[in-house]
């Protein structure tokens, strides 16, 4: 839930997985640096998370394919729907849900904010 004090500074753009509370949240990249339809991967401590850029509205998901070890943002985007570059599993970068095997794990999803047109994504 975004409190009154959050949404005058920031816009949530998406809200999956447990609420985070302000503090969780940390600065990514630009949202001017990343224009509709691309990705681009980020370090968050250990963490390699895409960000992507579906029409404007900006999602965040593990990097990683659960499938093998490699990196979904090198791979192609097709409306909400990212393919691995390796054997072509694919998520929707929405839910983090499998959209096509070989993968049947899903990526994890994180929350993501605009403040400022700082991309922040909760970890």
């Amino acid at each position: 839930m975004v409190t009154p004090l959050e949404a005058s500074a920031s816009r949530v753009l998406t809200c999956e997985g447990t609420p985070a509370t302000v503090s969780d949240f940390q600065t990514v990249a630009r949202a001017t640096e990343i224009e509709p339809g691309e990705m681009r991967q980020v370090r968050v401590g250990r963490k390699r998370i895409a960000i992507i850029n579906v029409e404007g509205e900006f999602f965040a998901i593990d990097d990683t394919c659960t499938h093998e070890e490699a990196s979904l943002s090198e791979g192609d985007l097709f409306g909400d729907i990212v393919e691995c570059p390796l054997h072509g599993a694919a998520f929707n970068v929405r839910t983090g849900e499998v959209e096509a095997f070989p993968a049947v794990v899903p990526v994890e999803t994180y929350q993501v904010r605009i403040v400022d047109d700082e991309i922040q994504v909760a970890t």
